[in-house]
């Protein structure tokens, strides 16, 4: 599967991993997953330095829609995104003017930058 993700709940993180080619399916499912887990409101890193995006803009524009529908949902967690190639930086960023939400959200190159930027945000507590 192109997304494979893990929830630590004590730490309330998610970390997910995109391989290969990466699709707007891969994603949805991967959203499903999070939202079925109860786990929206956790911090997220969203890894894709070993995948290949192939989304288009209408496909960017569909995930920005489902993700802004989450509001109404509850809290939804900072997420940390890692591209590394041009074209997967360039539609992190359009993903992240699209899927505006009161969290935070920034664009790393490197995992370990993102991981730090991530710990240093508020812990969603249960009910907030």
């Amino acid at each position: 599967m192109p997304v494979q993700w893990t929830v630590s709940h004590p730490t309330r993180l998610v970390i997910a991993v995109a391989r290969g080619d990466l699709r707007l399916l891969d994603i949805e499912h991967y959203l499903d997953g999070v939202v079925t887990a109860n786990v929206l409101a956790y911090r997220k890193i969203f890894d894709m330095t070993q995948a290949t995006p192939n989304l288009s803009d209408d496909d960017l524009m569909a995930l920005g829609a489902r993700i802004r529908a989450y509001i109404a949902l509850g809290r939804i967690g900072a997420l940390a995104i890692v591209a590394t190639t041009e074209k997967s930086h360039r539609q992190a960023r359009m993903f992240a003017a699209l899927a505006e939400a009161d969290r935070p959200i920034k664009i790393f190159r490197e995992l370990h930058l993102a991981r730090q930027w991530l710990d240093a945000q508020p812990d969603p507590q249960p009910g907030s």
